[in-house]
């Protein structure tokens, strides 16, 4: 039988194209399971093949526990029984005696050959996803071989792929024995179909395309530093150039529009908008609102949002249809993007003025002239009205030192009254609460002013409730809740 296990592994390994020690490693697990029939289901059994010479040997495993925990007699042995035949054994070791060669029979040789086809299909199936891998594609070509539910079956050379119907472009009607290109979503090693999944909606697979159409981004002369979709109906890329004689733009267009026409066709004849990428989050956001004009734009750094002005004529377009514009140039961006008119935006200015009067008369003690001073010099909270460097205080005229040192300290007394506050009302506030992504000490002490302690009642909450109890827009609200609701569906 020696010499038949070696020409076995011999002829399978070339056959299926797998190593003979993937062959051996199959040939023992069934060698194993075949013993275990013979003995029972539950027994632990170990068969060891001699490479060179084709003999095997089986063993035989328990495992020691305390005698205590002992409640399986085929896989378990009690430390005291085990102790007997060597003191220094313990729990957690392995005992392991030979079998006796059996005679497998016809049953025993058959399971044993099912668990090495098995093994051999499994191995045979992972080195054609590492070959597959090997190449680094990221765009498969292939085509559909039939369709499942709604989703498309892809043959590309010896593989499979899986094209879910939620990453096919809406519209789109593919049928058997079309020819497409899809973008490499991820690897699923653990279905029991194609293990390759493709997406042609990701944002990803347009980026591909372009770099597959425009030699000068391979090059290294241009890149493309993001893209959002709206898929079948508008895409936006950012470009950038990194050489000063190459058009980013003009050149992702080509000849007579020639390239981005090739990457249209290929994604359903969705609309692409070329946007020329900055480091200046600002101009970066203006260019993305394209063809939209912008009269003016205020960057806020903590929210990361941006308040976008446009005139009447230019507020229908930079909306888009259905919001479609804003939106695809929020994700391109990422930046909360707060789109309103000049008039939307002097009421909005105004209201902020009357509130920060209003802050600085009441917390300041002052009158409405000096409030009004200071708000038209740049303040707006009360920490700058206490950390502000001394001598550019001075420079305001109408304050004196005296007056400036008095505006600094009733700050600084406000402040660390809040944060005393604050301290108090998070005593028996949860970590998980505090150290939820986006949350503030502040917010965590109006929340728990109002019960909510931990992660859970956050999470319980519906998006008017939160804003109701602590003043925040409602999409903030709505990205908080989200992020505490996330460890319900991990």
């Amino acid at each position: 039988m020696s010499r038949e296990i070696l020409l076995l592994v011999d002829a399978l390994a070339r056959e299926k194209n797998v190593s003979k020690e993937i062959v051996f490693g199959a040939l023992e697990l069934a060698l194993a399971s075949a013993t275990k029939k013979r003995i029972h289901d539950e027994a632990d059994v170990r068969v060891s093949i001699d490479h060179n010479t084709g003999d095997f040997e089986s063993f035989r495993r328990w495992q020691v526990v305390p005698d205590n925990e002992y409640v399986n007699e085929f896989l378990e042995v009690p430390l005291s029984e085990a102790q007997k035949d060597d003191p220094e054994i313990e729990a957690g070791d392995s005992l392991e005696e030979p079998l006796e060669p059996i005679d497998f029979g016809r049953i025993g040789a058959q399971a044993a050959k099912q668990v090495i086809l098995q093994k051999i299909r499994d191995a045979e199936r992972e080195q054609i996803l590492a070959d597959f891998l090997e190449r680094k594609e990221h765009v498969v070509s292939g085509t559909i071989k039939r369709m499942e539910r709604g989703n498309a079956i892809i043959e590309a050379g010896k593989i499979e792929a899986l094209l879910p119907r939620d990453q096919m472009i809406p519209k789109e009607n593919l049928r058997i024995g079309d020819r497409v290109r899809a973008y490499l979503l991820r690897i699923d090693r653990n279905a029991r179909g194609p293990q390759i999944i493709l997406s042609r909606t990701a944002p990803e697979f347009v980026i591909k395309l372009f770099e597959m159409e425009v030699p000068e981004i391979s090059d290294g002369l241009m890149e493309l530093k993001a893209c959002a979709r709206d898929p079948g109906l508008r895409a936006k890329i950012a470009v950038k150039s990194n050489d000063p004689r190459v058009d980013p733009i003009g050149t992702c267009v080509g000849l007579r529009g020639s390239r981005v026409t090739a990457v249209r066709n290929e994604i359903g004849g969705e609309n692409i908008d070329i946007v020329l990428w900055s480091a200046d989050p600002a101009q970066f956001v203006i260019g993305a609102l394209a063809p939209a004009e912008v009269s003016s734009i205020v960057v806020d750094e903590e929210k990361h949002a941006m308040d976008v002005v446009v005139d009447e004529d230019n507020l229908a377009i930079a909306i888009g249809r259905s919001g479609q514009n804003v939106r695809l140039a929020s994700e391109l961006t990422g930046w909360t993007i707060n789109l309103m008119t000049q008039d939307e935006s002097a009421k909005r200015s105004e209201a902020e003025y009357a509130a920060t009067r209003i802050t600085f008369m009441e917390k300041l003690d002052i009158d409405e002239e000096l409030a009004d001073l200071l708000i038209d010099e740049g303040f707006s909270t009360l920490e700058e009205v206490a950390y502000v460097p001394l001598a550019e205080m001075l420079e305001i005229d109408g304050l004196d030192e005296e007056i400036v040192n008095e505006l600094r300290n009733r700050a600084r007394n406000v402040l660390l009254t809040e944060a005393i506050v604050t301290e108090e009302q998070l005593d028996g506030v949860a970590d998980d609460l505090l150290n939820l992504e986006g949350m503030t000490r502040e917010l965590a002490a109006k929340l728990a002013g109002k019960g909510v302690k931990n992660r859970d009642d956050l999470a319980e909450l519906a998006v008017d409730e939160l804003v109701e109890m602590t003043g925040i827009d409602e999409e903030r609200a709505k990205e908080t809740i989200l992020k505490a609701r996330a460890h319900w569906f991990e």
